[in-house]
């Protein structure tokens, strides 16, 4: 960074965030790729609006005390990050994973600002989370440990205030739990979470909403910049949870072929394509790793280690693991075995160097905070359908997604191609999610 006013930002930052890895690195990586647009805005440094908007309006930490089926007490720590409401009432996912700390919920809240912005829904950043892993437990071990979680966030949400959604080992069975404690807390039946099941006001779509959004966001990319398509492509996808699913689907129903997917503790390749319908019985009812996939297909071929899965030769690759999955040394691989297409799933898998390897290369790059804004674009259509009571058919919400992510993209050629890079979507996405916001903190004044 050579502007002054955003190295002194980032410093100050750095001083307060110590050893927030996760977080600093995701600040750093915003404040670079806007320092041509804060050129142009002294505004910025006249209000302070980037000081207030790299510090949250308000971080919660709690801790959250269950008893598992042996009658043993276990305690973990619940986080809710209430970032910038600006915009809008705060808005994020809840993520149950052991590497939940307080430098990953305030990342995630950090980005989920920009990506609420991008979708151009009226919606603030926010993120929560516990560092208890559902893995291995019981049913009734989860639901107790849900509704603990909520005796205490239930006071810090609502349907105008704070609207949580799943996230990481937050999927419909634990939504329900969490919803269903809020209610019985507060006395109300609100739209104070989304995800929900379709019996008490979900949407349709939802469950798809991320994986499919992406497909199209990129399927728009490719049209654009290569003028191609999905069809006839080689597609690789990391993870193998919700949203790496429904991309799976989607990408197939588009002439794709998904040659290899992948979890924590390796990657299958099937040189047929991956079978949705096999792996959606193994990972939604099964609950199994994606090593089971080999025993219901025997043509295929599983591999310990998830990295290795970087070095297959295909043309396009969709991150939807988690943060920080690929280095610079695995985007060095990736750009070598020929991948002309990189557009993320997940929130920032590729680290800061990563990313910026993509872009100098010529690889079409699709950064999570406007590729997988998907979820929380239906997210924000069920608060839409939940105030008006309605329900909007499959058909209905999935074209609006379709919609929605093509002309977000389209916003984000149009600013990455004005400041003389198309490919440099990490500028169009950031400036085009920070520009509404940062207008917003100066209008409201300094409060």
């Amino acid at each position: 960074m050579k502007n002054e006013y955003l190295l002194k930002v980032y410093q100050e930052c750095e001083s307060r965030n110590y050893g927030k890895v996760e977080f600093l690195d995701a600040v750093k990586e915003f404040l670079e790729s806007i320092e041509l647009y804060a050129d142009k805005h002294p505004e910025l440094k006249k209000y302070a609006v980037l000081e207030r908007l790299v510090e949250p309006e308000r971080l919660i930490e709690f801790r959250v005390p269950w008893v598992d089926d042996n009658g043993n007490v276990h305690v973990n720590r619940g986080y809710r990050v209430q970032f910038n409401s600006a915009i809008g009432p705060y808005k994020g996912g809840i993520r149950l994973h052991p590497s939940v700390n307080q430098s990953i919920i305030k990342f995630l809240g950090f980005e989920q600002v920009l990506k609420n912005s991008i979708t151009g829904l009226p919606l603030g950043g926010g993120k929560g989370g516990s560092d208890f892993d559902p893995k291995g437990k019981s049913e009734f071990e989860i639901m107790r440990f849900c509704q603990s979680f909520m005796t205490e966030l239930y006071r810090h949400i609502g349907s105008m205030v704070d609207v949580p959604a799943g996230d990481i080992g937050t999927g419909a069975r634990e939504v329900g739990y969490m919803y269903g404690a809020y209610k019985k807390l507060v006395n109300s039946f609100d739209g104070a979470f989304t995800g929900k099941g379709l019996e008490f006001g979900g949407s349709l779509a939802r469950t798809e909403a991320t994986g499919f959004g992406l497909i199209y966001f990129t399927e728009k990319m490719l049209k654009t910049q290569l003028n191609t398509s999905f069809k006839d492509k080689r597609v690789i996808i990391t993870g193998s949870g919700n949203v790496a699913l429904y991309a799976l689907k989607k990408a197939a129903e588009l002439g794709a072929k998904v040659i290899a997917m992948s979890d924590s503790n390796g990657y299958v390749v099937d040189e047929n394509g991956i079978n949705f319908d096999t792996l959606k019985v193994i990972k939604e009812v099964k609950r199994e790793r994606i090593k089971e996939y080999q025993t219901q297909v025997p043509t295929s071929k599983y591999f310990e280690g998830s990295k290795g899965i970087y070095s297959l030769k295909a043309d396009i690759l969709l991150p939807c693991a988690t943060q920080n999955e690929i280095d610079l040394d695995a985007a060095k691989i990736i750009v070598k075995n020929g991948i002309c297409c990189v557009s993320e799933g997940a929130n920032r898998p590729s680290s800061n160097e990563a990313a910026k390897y993509f872009v100098d290369n010529k690889v079409l790059y699709g950064p999570g905070k406007a590729a997988n804004c998907g979820g929380v674009m239906v997210s924000g259509f069920e608060m839409i359908q939940n105030s008006e009571r309605e329900k909007w058919t499959f058909e209905y919400t999935d074209n609006r997604l379709k919609e929605r992510m093509e002309e977000i993209y389209d916003s984000i050629y149009k600013i990455s191609s004005e400041y003389g890079n198309s490919y440099n979507t990490i500028l169009g996405a950031d400036i085009l999610g920070f520009e509404k916001v940062a207008n917003a903190m100066i209008k409201e004044g300094i409060i």
